[in-house]
Parts: C-alpha cells; sequence; structure tokens
C-alpha cells in the first residue's frame, strides 16, 4: 500500500458536486459579518427566549463594544477572555472584540479558579468578560496576579425578558467597582477604532485543549480555519440564506463556535440561544423557532428523546441535524430516526482541526462496520487528506487500524507558546490525532479508540493525570489512578481508582465530593473505587490500562458511585 491510496482521495466518491466544488471563503467572520448586514439588515440574528437582536442592532452593539475596549487601552494581538453561557452577550463581545483586533479567548464556564487561572496566565489575557456573578463569586479572586486589567461583566437574564426559571434561575450581581456592564457598555454607542479587518491568516481564537498531554495548552484558530470549515459547511449543507440554526452545543466549544455561531452568521442566519442546555426549554424552542440544523453531543438527544414532551413535530423543521463531539452510538440513530424522523449526521473533529474535519454528508448515512458494529464518522472533504499510520508512521492499508493524521486548510498552524508540543503534534503541518481509527476502501472514516489516555465525557476532554492531582490533594489518599469507561449517557465517564493511606479513613461519596468542589462538571469522577492496592509495574508505574479493562470487564452496580450529584445533560 502506498501513500497514493489516502492521497487519492477515495472519499470524493461519496459527496456530491456542491459538496466537491471549491470554496472562496471571506477572510474572516467580520467580513462575512458586514455582509449580511448589508444584506439584511433588519433580519432577526440573535433570538434569546423573547429577545430579538438584527443584524444591525447586532453590529452597532459590537461596535460600542469594540470603541470601549480600545479606549481602556485594548491594541491589536491583545487576548479577550470569554466566559459566558450560549446569549447574545457571547455573539456581541466575540464581535466585538474581533473589531479591536483582538484574539479571543474561549473559556468553558464550568471551570473552576485554578483551571481559569491557568488560561488567563498562560494566554497573557489583558480582558476578561464573564457572568456578573461568576466574577463575584470567585473569577475576581482567580484574576488577581493575572495579565487582566480589563473586566466586563453580563447577567445573562438580560436581553431577553422571558426569564425561564428552567435555565435562568439566578440574579443580577453588579460588580461597578472594578467591572463595566457589558450591555451598559454596547449601548453607549462608542465609535469602533479604525483597525483593520483581519486577514484569514491572523490568530482568531486561541482554544485551550489537553490534546494529547496533561497539560492544557492553547490551540491557534485562524480566521481562516474558521471561515474554510464555515464555508464548507454552508455550500455542502445547502441551506438557504436566512436559515434558522439551533445553538444546542456550547458556543465556547469549538463545535459551536464555528458550525453554530459562525455558520449562521455567515449564512445571514437566525441564531437561536437558550442559555444552557435544558431539554424542556429546548423542545419549546424547537416549536417557537422552527430550525432548520443544529449539532449537539449523543447525550443531549437522548436527553431530548427521554423527556416527556417530546413529540416528532418538534423535529420536523430540520433540515440537517448532527452529532459530534463524542461516539455517536448506531442503536440511537436509528431509534431517534424511528421516533422523530431525522437521521443524526455524524461528525469527527477537535479542536486542533477547527471542528469537523471529517462528517456524514447530508443525503447520506454513514455506514456501521459489521465487526466492531462501530458506526462511521463520516468522509474528508475534498481539500482535507486523512491519513492512517502505524507506530513507525507507515501507512496501513485501508481497513487496519491505525492513528488518524490529518492535513488540511482547517488544521491550526499550532499551539500557542508550545513550540515543542506544536512540532510533535503538527508535523510539517500534518495533525497527529492521537485517536485510533481505520478508513474503508470508500472513505469512509471510523474511529474506535484512542492512542493516549485521554477521556471523552459527553464530547468534553478529560486528563486523568489532572484529576489525579486533585485526589491526591486529598489527606487520606495514598494512590490515585482515573481512566475512562464506557457510559451509556455521557459515552464515557469518569472512574478513580484510589488507595488509602495507612489508618486513613473515606468513603467514595467523599472523595467524588472533593473533587466535584475542584474541577468542572465534566472532569470529576462519578465513580470511585478503594482497592488496598493499585497495580504497578516493576518499575512502580501504576498500571492504569489494567484498571481499565477491568472495570470494563466487570461493570459495576453502583455502590461505590456518586449518589448526591443527579445527572445533567450539561454535565
Amino acid at each position: 500500500m502506498t501513500s497514493s491510496h489516502y492521497a487519492a482521495k477515495p472519499w470524493l466518491g461519496v459527496l456530491n458536486a456542491a459538496q466537491r466544488a471549491p470554496v472562496d471563503p471571506p477572510d474572516s467572520l467580520l467580513h462575512a459579518f458586514a455582509a449580511a448586514v448589508g444584506a439584511a439588515p433588519e433580519r432577526t440574528a440573535l433570538a434569546y427566549f423573547d429577545g430579538r437582536l438584527g443584524y444591525r442592532e447586532t453590529d452597532e452593539l459590537s461596535d460600542s463594544v469594540a470603541g470601549h475596549l480600545a479606549a481602556r487601552g485594548l491594541v491589536p494581538g491583545d487576548r479577550v477572555a470569554l466566559m459566558l453561557q450560549n446569549s447574545p452577550h457571547f455573539v456581541i463581545a466575540l464581535l466585538g472584540a474581533w473589531k479591536a483586533g483582538a484574539v479571543v479567548v474561549p473559556v468553558n464556564p464550568m471551570y473552576k479558579a485554578a483551571e481559569v487561572r491557568h488560561v488567563l496566565t498562560d494566554a497573557q489575557v489583558t480582558a476578561l468578560v464573564c457572568a456578573d456573578r461568576a466574577f463575584d463569586g470567585y473569577l475576581r479572586e482567580a484574576a488577581a496576579g493575572t495579565p487582566v486589567r480589563i473586566v466586563l461583566t453580563a447577567c445573562e437574564r438580560d436581553l431577553q425578558s422571558r426569564d425561564d426559571p428552567r435555565v435562568l434561575s439566578f440574579e443580577r450581581r453588579p460588580v461597578a467597582d472594578v467591572a463595566d456592564d457589558l450591555v451598559a457598555v454596547a449601548r453607549a454607542g462608542h465609535r469602533p477604532p479604525a483597525t483593520p479587518l483581519p486577514g484569514p491568516g491572523d490568530t482568531a481564537l486561541i482554544s485551550y485543549t489537553s490534546g494529547t498531554s496533561g497539560t492544557p495548552k492553547g490551540a491557534t484558530n485562524t480566521h481562516g480555519n474558521i471561515m474554510y470549515n464555515v464555508e464548507r459547511q454552508r455550500t455542502g449543507q445547502g441551506l438557504p440564506a436566512g436559515s434558522v440554526y439551533f445553538a444546542l452545543a456550547p458556543l465556547f466549544h469549538i463545535t459551536g463556535m464555528v458550525c453554530e455561531l459562525a455558520a449562521g452568521l455567515t449564512n445571514a442566519g437566525t441564531l437561536v440561544l437558550t442559555y444552557r442546555f435544558e431539554p424542556g426549554t429546548v423542545l419549546d424552542a424547537f416549536a417557537e423557532h422552527r430550525p432548520a440544523y443544529t449539532v449537539g453531543p449523543a447525550t443531549a438527544f437522548m436527553a431530548l428523546a427521554a423527556h416527556p414532551a417530546v413529540s416528532r413535530d418538534h423535529f420536523a423543521s430540520f433540515s440537517t441535524i448532527s452529532s459530534g463531539g463524542a461516539p455517536l452510538p448506531p442503536a440511537l440513530v436509528e431509534a431517534f430516526r424511528r421516533r422523530f424522523g431525522p437521521y443524526l449526521h455524524n461528525g469527527y473533529g477537535l479542536t486542533e482541526c477547527t471542528a469537523p474535519c471529517a462528517s456524514v454528508p447530508p443525503g447520506r448515512e454513514a455506514p456501521v462496520d459489521p465487526v466492531s458494529g462501530t458506526l462511521a464518522v463520516g468522509v474528508p472533504g475534498p481539500d482535507t487528506v486523512v491519513r492512517i499510520v502505524d507506530d513507525a508512521g507507515r501507512e496501513v492499508p485501508f481497513g487496519e487500524h491505525g492513528e488518524i493524521l490529518v492535513r488540511g486548510p482547517q488544521v491550526v498552524p499550532g499551539y500557542w507558546r508550545r513550540p515543542e508540543a506544536t512540532g510533535e503534534t503538527f508535523p510539517d503541518g500534518e495533525l497527529r490525532t492521537g485517536d485510533i481509527g481505520f478508513m474503508d476502501a470508500d472513505g469512509w472514516l471510523y474511529v474506535v479508540d484512542r492512542k493516549k489516555d485521554m477521556i471523552n465525557a459527553s464530547g468534553f476532554k478529560v486528563w486523568p493525570r489532572e484529576v489525579e492531582d486533585v485526589l491526591y490533594g486529598h489527606p487520606a489518599v495514598r494512590e490515585a489512578a482515573v481512566v475512562g469507561v464506557p457510559d451509556g449517557y455521557r459515552g464515557e465517564t469518569v472512574l478513580a481508582y484510589v488507595s488509602l493511606r495507612p489508618g486513613a479513613a473515606a468513603d467514595a461519596g467523599e472523595l467524588v465530593a472533593h473533587c466535584r468542589e475542584r474541577l468542572a462538571a465534566f472532569k470529576y469522577p462519578r465513580r470511585v473505587e478503594i482497592l488496598p492496592e493499585l497495580p504497578k509495574t516493576t518499575s512502580g508505574k501504576i498500571l492504569r490500562r489494567e484498571l481499565r479493562d477491568a472495570a470494563v470487564r466487570t461493570p459495576q452496580d453502583g455502590r461505590a458511585t456518586e449518589r448526591a450529584v443527579q445527572r445533567r445533560p450539561d454535565a
């Protein structure tokens, strides 16, 4: 087998003419947004419960934010961290930061103080935009001693008045002593700075991901990376201009950022936002707004399908529904189609390739591998080359397992201030994903495992060492090993094995609570098993794989599981 078998792109036969055709993306989302403002100034750009913001108004509000940031001393190239849920505030701040020439650093709102502090310090963040209650609660302290010198806070109950109690059950927390209110700033009418629009090679985002090592690193997604994937999605899906996009995936995640926010605005569409995922609220929004497109993890679709009020009509308006971020079980695809009509289109990508590098095209269905029962994640696009290689870097034949490598216009140039990690992960510009998979002769890609020990819980990456470090902070813990095990709800769940110090006492619930207080909701272990001794190599290294294999062979009965916390689709 020579390299020509992958370079020949057998997947082109799966794509239709529109999906194969060359694309000429706008230089940045700001270019595409300006075109949308000119074409449809009064069309609703953002719908948020009963709130509506048109394209012209969104443009003016983000202009004012840009002017404020510039007046406060922010200069092109500075970093602005956005730590907000799915609300218009996120979009206004994002556009405003880019108009001021800044690089945006999306931050997961579930992060705890230490996690946020690392991002603010590593990215050398100048400005922080966050929820008022989060800043008042812990971010004020987390940002102390970091380079942050500009703070904008938002109450995400603003810009609408429905105040759905299922997701907006919190109070406003004014913090005017050190922070300015984002909405007040946006409405102040500041003139934007005369900053040139970004080019495709300029960095748009620093997206933090653990990747294939334990230290979170910032992938430098360029404006060109983003707009290539957006334009491929726009032309490949064939949705008419002005279509309604529903933000099911979080906007701080690369999938939501590219496939919902950027794609919707580029298509002069309406982006529907509902703060956080709550199944009943989402179904109400489906019925009200009749979206044509959404993308989310398998767990979200499981939760929607389980809601007592769900009906086939809730999904009748969709042209395409995609699932990404976590494996999509074939049984879920078939059950969902049988009950509700739409086929869930699988997809695969990483932060390092700016969301998708392979997907199931509209109008096609993914095959299922007859041996493993694995559902294909899709096919690459016409400008992307996906290869499967062995441990020596040699290409393997179609059908054989190996590491997935990706080369294409969506692959980022590297990691922020991490030249060694960049060299290791992007040799010659090609992304080494760390995932194990195979490709069939028609170009369908299958993902079957991860090369490293990364855990994928509901589409969020968890590095075991980070959880282990927290467990080691408990006075009773002697040894800790964290693994990911299959979970019918999250795809994978975090399982911790610990041994205790002699004479010390702790139960599983106490250890789960210890982690829950210190880690984001998707990271802390839902199960803790206490063993007398953890298995080790002769050199003393804990055998994490042996523990994982044992856990998979012997499903637990829940006696050592977290009991105090109910599962949430967004946790």
